[in-house]
């Protein structure tokens, strides 16, 4: 491990997020573009780090289609991770406000397409919601950790309601995602890069989100977290 490689972390996010504001302030932002930057930042970000990546399930994702996707949550590098797993589609996640408070990285995400949620302020929270819900009548697939932060022991922590009212109000279903082994790149209090981790993502079934109903969303909720405990081998 060192903090050499954290530092080119740094530079390699860096080299996505200035040109990122720079297209803002000229109001000459491209999403394909951005996507582009995208792809290229999550890759190089996995190989600095020497990530030996396994993915499986792609055949439950239907190419072109808008979904709610929902991870469990261990490290900052669930991010790359995740662009770098799910084939087709553009996609954006809801982060909280403060990685939107990072100088010139907090304008990218924005400018990109990221959503602020502010979960101390509910009004906040249902703005959130409802530009996430724009993103996804425009085919942007949508990622949320429902945890809401990373989890320490691995273990999974409760949901939050916020990302199954905006499925069954978007209409969408929800793709759940199982995330092991990136903890063991950068612990979730950590900041230094640990080298040559495996990491491991599961694509599991969509989950009809609307069929559920606007009165169903505890029971949404209380399944979407027993596939992913349950493909964690942990307890629902």
């Amino acid at each position: 491990m060192s903090i050499v490689d954290s530092l080119r972390a740094v530079g390699v996010t860096a080299k996505i997020c200035l040109p990122t504001v720079v297209d803002a302030f000229r109001e000459r932002v491209s999403l394909d573009e951005c996507d582009r930057r995208l792809a290229w930042w999550s890759r190089e970000l996995l190989r600095q780090a020497g990530v030996e990546l396994h993915v499986s399930g792609t055949e439950n994702v239907t190419e072109g289609e808008a979904y709610v996707v929902m991870s469990n949550h261990r490290s900052y590098y669930d991010i790359p991770t995740v662009f770098c797993a799910l084939p087709g589609g553009r996609l954006r996640m809801v982060a909280k406000k403060e990685l939107f408070r990072v100088p010139v990285f907090g304008q990218a995400m924005l400018a990109a397409g990221f959503v602020k949620i502010d979960r101390d302020k509910r009004e906040r929270a249902i703005h959130s919601l409802r530009e996430s819900g724009k993103l996804l009548a425009g085919g942007t697939r949508v990622w949320i950790a429902p945890e809401g932060t990373r989890s320490k022991t691995g273990e999974l922590g409760s949901f939050k309601a916020g990302g199954f009212h905006l499925a069954i109000e978007a209409g969408v279903r929800i793709l759940p995602l199982v995330l092991e082994g990136t903890e063991n790149v950068m612990p979730a209090d950590g900041v230094v890069v640990h080298k040559g981790a495996k990491v491991k993502v599961r694509i599991l079934p969509p989950i009809d989100a609307p069929s559920y109903g606007r009165g169903g969303r505890k029971a949404l909720m209380k399944d979407v977290r027993a596939v992913i405990a349950g493909a964690l081998g942990q307890a629902p």
